[in-house]
């Protein structure tokens, strides 16, 4: 349309110009002529017709020059416009591959968006998207070529697509491969969220705590978690980690891992125990015997009182007298007098452990108190009385699964 106003404008501007000269030029009655001479040829015409054909030519070798340009710039016109036309149908297939990727159509979210990603001003959101919808639907190999062109058109640092390949890899139980692209990421971008969130979700989910233990620094720093998830995180690492040691039974590892605890985890309510607990798994409860007391006079806690009941001690005398103190103010505890009943027992005071035994049993009846005053009774020698609360203890163990499996199956 341009070009033809273009077109018509100079033509009319020709025609006026010759039609100005004709007459201005035929005002005169001699205008004059004009002789043009070549070899043997020669050419005389009036002043008139000779400007007027000057306007005219110009007026077609303007045209002339013109339609030559426009056909010059044709060919790159046309590539122009049919890569516009290109881009323009890729955006169109990507929101097309998006719309259908969340309304669960993978296979054809999958099958628009690649088929255009080529002619995409951001072909990575085609092959990304592609990517997660062929893992929707089970294509793992799809999604590995579609990750892998991703890489290669962005290359091995690009966040995006490095977040993208260690999300799918998580969701689909592929920790190891998961762990290897987010720790490159890290390396990258040792404080990017998103990175330090799927690091955090993977020790998790693969209970790898030392893992999770280094990175506790970098998540707090970064203001990934809140303070109170900090807290709660750390006191579940460093419980697994401890768990972890004791199982491994080496009492050197179980101390220094405790000296590196934090005071404020430290304290938190049951972390102490699983140490305790270790170290007399370890044999090594001595060590920790007085670390146990102290722990009871400070926050009365009867399951520290039956660690305190298994610590290999080379005076069980004083480990009796020392509990027997607790009474004046936990005179009603079952707990403490079945302990005091199987400390009784290792000093070799029978008489004193069936005391003990007995009240502990009349306050609250346990499997383990029946079975420790059946082993003093044997002790003693009086088997039917022995034989009796064996039973009882049976008695109520099974009463305890059987109420555990009833439980379960409500």
């Amino acid at each position: 349309m341009k070009n033809i106003i273009y077109f018509l404008g100079s033509l009319f501007i020709a025609i006026a110009a010759a039609f100005l000269i004709h007459n201005w030029l035929s005002e005169y009655n001699d205008p004059g002529y004009v002789l043009i001479g070549f070899g043997h040829w020669s050419l005389e015409t009036s002043v008139v017709v000779f400007s007027v054909a000057q306007v005219i030519s110009f007026f077609i070798l303007y045209v002339f020059f013109r339609l030559f340009g426009v056909l010059l710039r044709l060919p790159a016109k046309l590539k122009r416009k049919g890569k516009n036309i290109k881009f323009n149908r890729s955006q169109e297939a990507l929101i097309s591959g998006l719309v259908d990727s969340a309304e669960g159509n993978w296979e054809q979210a999958e099958k628009i968006l690649i088929k255009h990603a080529s002619n995409s001003g951001a072909p990575l959101l085609h092959y990304l998207t592609a990517a997660r919808a062929a893992q929707s639907r089970g294509a793992i190999e799809k999604r590995d070529e579609y990750l892998r062109i991703a890489t290669e058109k962005s290359g091995d640092t690009d966040l995006a697509v490095g977040l993208t390949q260690a999300e799918l890899h998580l969701s689909s139980n592929q920790f190891d491969l998961a762990l290897e692209t987010l720790t490159k990421l890290q390396s990258i971008n040792s404080g990017h969220a998103s990175v330090l969130k799927l690091l955090h979700s993977t020790y998790q989910k693969v209970g790898d705590w030392e893992g999770l233990r280094k990175l506790i620094p970098s998540l707090h720093q970064n203001k990934i978690l809140m303070e109170a998830e900090v807290k709660l995180l750390e006191s579940e690492t460093f419980s697994s980690l401890l768990k972890q040691a004791a199982d491994q039974g080496d009492v050197l590892e179980i101390q220094e891992l405790w000296q590196s605890i934090p005071e404020h985890i430290q304290s938190v309510q049951g972390i102490s125990t699983i140490y305790f607990a270790a170290m007399i798994e370890a044999k090594a409860g001595a060590k920790v015997e007085q670390d146990i007391v102290n722990a009871i006079i400070k926050n009365w806690d009867e399951t520290l009182l039956v660690l305190y009941a298994n610590v290999q001690t080379d005076d069980f005398l004083k480990q009796l007298q020392t509990a027997e103190q607790w009474l004046a103010i936990h005179s009603g505890s079952a707990v403490l007098l079945r302990i005091l009943g199987k400390i009784s027992i290792k000093c070799l005071q029978m008489e004193k452990a069936e005391q003990y035994l007995s009240k502990s049993i009349g306050i609250e009846p346990t499997v383990a108190a029946f079975q420790l005053l059946g082993d003093v009774l044997t002790e003693k020698g009086d088997a039917n009385k022995a034989s009796d609360c064996y039973r009882k203890g049976l008695e109520l163990a099974s009463s305890e699964i059987v109420n555990r499996v009833e439980g379960i199956s409500e």
